[in-house]
């Protein structure tokens, strides 16, 4: 009797997620995935098997990641102590051959080798490979960490089309060929708008948006593309969320649909917020989707 209750609670779940399946099937969603999210490897393994489950239902996923954490790591163990400006990395030659080594390698191939360990296609791409993202140094005082200045779509259009599932390295190099670090937030911001996504996922190690930043039942669930440019003109925001809230506004800006803030160490919080109505985080609402032109 219980396994027919169970077995009905699951076709009630398949039949309330129809909805958004209908609306997500054939539409870009960006996922930025990285930073404390990514730390846990069990909760690495569940993130990535429910990208693989969006894929199936026919969600043209694109994952942007960072390595943070990663690169910490690695830097400690060459005896390099990281250090930071404003809140970013400083970046010179030395920091930059670690920072190749652990996004490009370690972090991006261990992400594709997990999404295809659960069923998925993916195809690991550096944000400089076919030149994907432009960029140029942001500040001398910062080193080699860059600021975005376009972003080539035609390298993910085509790996969607074939039916990967991207995953990009938030890298980017200018004309000279020269490799910069990117914030990868704002990799993940400038990638959703040239692809017009539906949504900009930001997997991030808070519940969201929050009137009291140091208090969870505050979160703002929802809230306008114009009440956030408020809230960072005003300096409502501050700390890590200001620039995470600057980057929901930028995606918009470039052509995201809208912008959602989860809690990435939360189990199966993607899913929640696209396939069900209980949702999650603060969804940053923006413009009407339009679709990218060579996407069919």
């Amino acid at each position: 009797m219980s396994e027919n209750f169970s077995n009905s609670q699951r076709i009630e779940v398949l039949r309330q997620a129809l909805p958004y399946i209908k609306k997500y099937n054939g539409k870009v969603v960006v996922v930025k995935y990285g930073g404390n999210a990514m730390i846990d490897d069990s909760l690495k393994q569940e993130v990535m098997a429910d990208i693989v489950l969006l894929w199936l239902i026919g969600v043209r996923v694109v994952v942007v990641h960072g390595g943070g954490p990663e690169i910490s790591e690695a830097m400690q163990k060459q005896g390099i102590e990281p250090k930071w400006v404003d809140g970013l990395r400083y970046t010179d030659e030395e920091t930059m051959d670690i920072v190749k080594s652990v996004l490009a390698g370690k972090v991006n191939k261990g992400l594709v080798n997990m999404v295809q360990m659960h069923g998925g296609k993916a195809m690991g791409i550096a944000g400089m490979d076919g030149h994907l993202i432009a960029a140029k140094q942001k500040d001398p005082a910062l080193g080699l960490v860059g600021e975005v200045c376009s972003v080539n779509v035609e390298p993910l259009t085509v790996l969607l089309e074939h039916g990967y599932i991207p995953i990009v390295s938030s890298l980017g190099c200018d004309d000279n060929g020269v490799i910069y670090n990117i914030n990868s937030d704002t990799a993940a911001a400038y990638i959703a708008g040239a692809l017009k996504a539906e949504r900009l996922v930001l997997l991030t190690d808070v519940n969201g948006l929050r009137r009291d930043p140091n208090d969870p039942s505050t979160l703002i669930p929802e809230i306008s593309v114009a009440e956030a440019r408020k809230m960072v003109e005003n300096g409502a925001v501050s700390g890590g969320m200001k620039p995470k809230l600057a980057c929901c506004i930028k995606a918009i800006e470039e052509g995201t649909g809208n912008v959602i803030m989860l809690d990435g160490r939360v189990n199966h919080a993607v899913l929640m917020e696209l396939l069900t109505d209980e949702g999650a985080g603060t969804l940053v609402r923006g413009r009407v989707h339009q679709k990218l032109p060579g996407i069919k």
